[in-house]
């Protein structure tokens, strides 16, 4: 991706993506619509034997959580190498009571492009009314685990290594009682152990439902719509510091968490300012985003306001929904990105490297393509690995009668992609890529990993009182790639905040993991580094989180296949 970094840089950035986004290429699109393989397909359940389905429990009071859920993740929970998958559903609370029992899902993967249900074996079939997942290695045993937000009582469940898990809870200490939305494993304190932020929604109960509607708009006179979160009040999220024995205390207040109330849907840990210790770049709904600096490892800075990430255009709160985080233009830098509800506006947010951001939504062409849309989750990814970060957003309004308010808003909508050329900017090729982003849905949470390991990330996403999509990558294993799972050992043995560079002939690039990201979603840990035509990897150079730091560089690599490098090994696996 050929932009300078600097002033010049982000003008010239926002030229290409101007002149891309807001006028799309007609000629190619048009060819593109003739290919006999889009970038994705859709795979139906009668393949996959995934046969689970959301259940919101809709009802006509309009309870506010009945609009939001659910989400899903990409997991190896059995370490076989091979991605499963896990999906959350509703259940018995004080505004929902089901007339069957229902339950959460994970379904292992059968190596053959499909997939068995394992929920009950494994003993993770949730108990509430679920929200999203996170997952990540919280005692450094070599298996995931998993942390189930909900409206109510959140769950942790530890994997026993056996194919089993168990509820920890209570010993742990990260119920988290409330809404739970997203959540996030990450090292705060760089002490290499996995810390927990949750996000937390506004203050809600059944007693505290209001009943909302339109009383002025004939066609919705006397139904009530679901409430905007503005009429309820915002509430603390929580910051858990893994004690490393089984247990987290609960750290909000002294590290400056619980000094911001909020409305908090979604969250990514990255590092903005470059200097090792993790940030939190989290949304609000109807509230000012917040970016928490870390001031290493000692309390969080919310410095959205003065960073230029709070606020839409105007200087309006808007509905945030899902975030991610990458350095989209190659500056050595992490950007930020921002999903909103209809008529607001997505923001992408170019990092000026002094924790300032340009919000480049506007002049890119992000703003106009995502106008009539309410964005959902939302993830950079590069899925046809020609070493370029590319940009999927899933939509779907939240109020099922919006129909009857808008005359150009719905209530399912379609799925975007934005294709990354390096040199031409984002371009929306949302209209060339076939049926699986033609199809309207109910989409909310998005998920990548690659269940068939063929080197193309897919993904999965998981929609609001309908069955999960999941979308095969079709182009990917086209261009030459090399996966990669990082394994810390002084640093926290996901890597969360390792920096990877890497080289292939006259392609260099530079990717962070950074945790978490879009919305109430978990993501396959792997980083699959594309190389496009190149048929050779020159080097890999891995700089570990801290506390370790260590850098290391790794050369006569394979291509077009899945490695493991560990922290302090000179060998790959």
């Amino acid at each position: 991706m050929r932009f300078a970094s600097g002033l010049a840089g982000r003008r010239e950035f926002l030229r290409v993506l101007a002149g891309t986004l807001a006028f799309p290429a007609l000629a190619r699109m048009a060819a593109a619509a003739d290919s006999p393989s889009y970038p994705f397909s859709e795979v139906p359940s009668s393949a996959t034997g995934i046969t689970w389905t959301h259940t919101a429990g809709l009802s006509p009071e309009k309870y506010l959580p009945q609009s939001t859920g659910a989400g899903c993740a990409f997991l190896d929970y059995d370490n076989d190498g091979w991605m499963d998958i896990y999906l959350v559903n509703s259940g018995k609370c004080d505004i929902f009571t089901p007339t069957q029992p229902l339950r959460n899902a994970l379904y292992r993967n059968n190596r053959d492009g499909t997939f068995t249900d394992v929920t009950e074996k494994a003993g993770v079939v949730g108990g509430g009314y679920g929200m999203g997942v996170a997952v990540g290695d919280y005692n450094a045993d070599g298996f995931p685990d998993l942390y189930i937000t909900q409206y109510g009582r959140s769950i942790l469940y530890r994997n026993n290594g056996d194919g089993t898990f168990t509820d920890v809870t209570a010993h742990a200490g990260v119920a988290a009682p409330g809404w739970a939305s997203s959540a996030v494993w990450f090292d705060y304190d760089n002490d290499g152990r996995l810390d927990l932020f949750v996000c937390r929604f506004v203050d809600f109960d059944k007693s505290k439902h209001h009943n909302c509607g339109a009383p002025n708009i004939p066609a919705i006179k006397g139904l009530n719509e679901y409430c905007y979160p503005r009429i309820y009040s915002p509430m603390a999220s929580w910051l858990f510091h893994n004690n490393g024995d089984g247990t987290f205390t609960d750290v909000s207040q002294k590290m400056g968490i619980a000094d911001n109330p909020g409305k908090s849907w979604g969250v990514v840990a990255t590092d903005v300012n470059n200097d090792g210790w993790m940030d939190l770049f989290v949304s609000n709904d109807t509230d000012a985003n917040f970016l928490f600096i870390n001031r290493n490892g000692r309390r969080f800075e919310e410095v959205g306001f003065t960073s230029g990430v709070a606020f839409g255009e105007g200087g309006r709160a808007r509905s945030g929904m899902g975030v991610d985080s990458a350095d989209l233009n190659q500056d050595g830098w992490m950007d930020l990105f921002v999903t909103n509800l209809n008529h607001e506006l997505d923001g992408l947010y170019l990092n000026r490297h002094d924790e300032t951001f340009d919000d480049i939504a506007a002049p890119s062409g992000i703003a106009n393509a995502t106008r009539l849309m309410s964005g959902w989750g939302v993830k950079f990814l590069d899925y046809d690995n020609d070493g370029n970060l590319d940009l999927m957003i899933a939509n779907g309004h939240p109020d099922d009668l919006i129909e009857k308010i808008y005359d150009n808003v719905t209530y399912r909508e379609r799925l975007l992609l934005f294709h990354n050329s390096g040199s031409d900017g984002l371009e929306n090729v949302t209209q060339a890529s076939g049926q699986a982003f033609a199809r309207p849905m109910s989409a909310r949470g998005l998920a990548l990993g690659d269940f068939d390991n063929d080197g193309g990330v897919d993904v999965l996403v998981s929609c609001n009182d309908e069955p999960p999509v999941l979308l095969h990558n079709n182009v990917g294993s086209r261009g030459h790639w090399l996966g990669i799972k990082l394994v810390g050992k002084k640093a926290n043995i996901d890597a969360v905040g390792a920096r990877v560079t890497y080289q292939a002939g006259d392609l260099k690039r530079s990717r962070m993991k950074a945790g978490g990201g879009s919305y109430l979603s978990s993501h396959d840990p792997r980083l699959v580094l594309g190389i496009g035509k190149q048929t050779k990897m020159d080097w890999v150079e891995v700089k570990w989180p801290k506390p370790s730091e260590l850098v290391q560089r790794y050369t006569d690599l394979p291509i077009d296949r899945y490695i493991s490098i560990a922290e302090g090994e000179e060998k790959w696996k």
